[in-house]
């Protein structure tokens, strides 16, 4: 039986590349007042499509590099407020109430027993 390779794409707020399940589609769409990002999640959406982690630093990142104009071929900065409460529900979904820093990691001897 021939193993098929997931397709791989480049996020555009870190530059590194993962398997296409890993990332998160965002689409732009059109309105009278300019383009709203939004995210595609099903990857259904028509037209064309920017992936990023789904990770908060990835979006900020994308963000100050302006990267998602580039990515999707338009003109002008797209309003990303959409995109941005997508992504606090992320970060609150991710860090419960009682964890306010980075996960704890406990201490491990590596080597041989004495």
């Amino acid at each position: 039986m021939v193993r098929r390779a997931w397709p791989e794409r480049t996020c555009v707020g870190c530059r590194q590349r993962a398997p296409a399940g890993q990332l998160l589609r965002i689409v732009a769409v059109g309105d009278e007042t300019g383009h709203s990002l939004r995210p595609d999640p099903a990857r259904r959406m028509p037209g064309r499509g920017a992936n990023l982690h789904p990770d908060p630093a990835c979006f900020t990142l994308a963000l100050r590099r302006r990267a998602f104009g580039r990515a999707l071929r338009i003109a002008g900065v797209p309003d990303a407020s959409e995109l941005a409460e997508h992504f606090q529900g992320v970060d609150n979904h991710v860090r419960s109430p009682d964890r306010t820093g980075p996960m704890q990691r406990t201490a491990r001897k590596v080597g041989r027993p004495t």
